[in-house]
């Protein structure tokens, strides 16, 4: 999406004698070079080693009962160290790619060692406790590596945890470590994505947090709670998005993703706040708190960001039904909620029609001084 846009634009700076030709057929081949850039080669080299690693895993675990206890110990260790030194041959040799697709299937192999090692002898444990063993290997391959391809093993990985955390204790957690390690796993990959230059990884690990939050108000709703996460998202959002403040510098490097999340944390403690709120007064005045930091959002990033600009766009819509169907509904019935819900969005869209095309005017007039 980035490069289309990014094309289209060096394409109407060339039409427009802004940009020369060469310079911009020069920016894109270097955008293209780029280790991180989106290639489907790439994807589909790694989408080939993990159906091998299946494949592999099938046919070790049909024939498991076939083998010496020795032989399938030495069989697994053999996999894992084969595919890794294989990944050290390939990169040795400038085939970076390939070299991912072989981590990947070591990976793959260690966490079958884990599963297939575990039932054979026995071992105490549950899924949680293989997953963060699993995880804990892929860290230290991306790590030794410093491979890109791993440090996107280990966001799905944290996922594959925080899933078997709670397929096991469902919303009932536990005030134990198990409880913070999932955030903890998320400060790993985040860690491993600055350490690898994986920047697409990020968003696993933030959205990791963002779903580990909610869990904890499920498990735990209450006001305090819901206000935490409104007040908590707020503070965050202004601090990367506030001229002035002395982390918004930091926040602009690392891209878009802090104020795009924060926002949302934002976003999440007042949907928990008007769940908490109790009758039509209180609902009312939540739902304009709700309205103002979707303005705020919009006001403060949106004309940068246009993840938080969306997103406020729809938090704004759906409050103002939101709003309608609680106030106006019951009274109006089906029929009229709906005439006045299609009134309000024909509204908003108007005036969001209305506040980006003045401002695009405000930047042609401005762009010829």
């Amino acid at each position: 999406m980035y490069r289309a846009r990014l094309e289209r634009d060096f394409k109407h700076w060339v039409d427009k004698g802004l940009l020369q030709e060469n310079a911009a057929r020069a920016m894109l081949a270097e955008y293209d070079g780029r280790e991180s850039t989106f290639r489907a080669g790439r994807v589909l080299l790694i989408l080939a080693a993990l159906l091998l690693s299946a494949s592999i895993l099938l046919l070790v675990a049909a024939n498991w009962e076939a083998l010496p206890r020795l032989a399938r110990v030495a069989g697994i260790v053999a996999l894992v160290w084969g595919f890794h030194f294989a990944a050290a041959w390939l990169i040795r040799t400038g085939r970076p790619t390939l070299a991912a697709a072989a981590l990947v299937l070591g990976a793959a192999a260690f966490g079958g060692g884990i599963a297939l090692i575990g039932q054979m002898y026995h071992l105490s444990g549950d899924a949680a406790d293989a997953a963060l063993l699993w995880f804990a290997g892929a860290v230290l391959s991306a790590v030794a590596f410093r491979s890109a391809a791993m440090a996107a093993v280990t966001g799905g990985l944290a996922w594959f945890y925080f899933a078997t955390v709670l397929k096991d204790d469902g919303f009932s957690a536990t005030p134990d470590w198990r409880m913070w390690s999932v955030p903890a796993l998320a400060v790993i990959v985040v860690l491993l994505v600055r350490f690898t230059a994986a920047d697409r990884v990020r968003h696993l690990a933030y959205l990791l947090v963002l779903s580990w939050l909610a869990w904890l108000y499920l498990d735990n709703a209450s006001l305090a709670f819901a206000g935490g996460l409104a007040a908590f998202g707020l503070v965050a959002f202004l601090a990367a998005t506030l001229p002035g403040s002395p982390l918004r510098a930091l926040a602009v490097d690392a891209g878009s993703a802090p104020a795009f999340y924060s926002f949302a944390l934002a976003l999440l403690g007042f949907t928990a706040l008007q769940y908490e709120a109790v009758g039509v007064t209180t609902e009312v005045a939540t739902g304009a708190g709700t309205l103002l930091a979707a303005l705020l959002g919009i006001a403060l990033a949106g004309a940068q960001n246009g993840a938080v600009r969306y997103l406020g766009y729809v938090a704004f819509a759906g409050e103002l039904l939101y709003l309608a169907f609680e106030t106006l509904g019951s009274m109006l019935g089906t029929s009229g909620f709906f005439l006045i819900s299609g009134l309000v969005v024909a509204g908003i869209a108007w005036l969001v029609i209305r506040i980006e095309g003045h401002l695009a005017n405000a930047r042609g007039t401005e762009a010829p001084q």
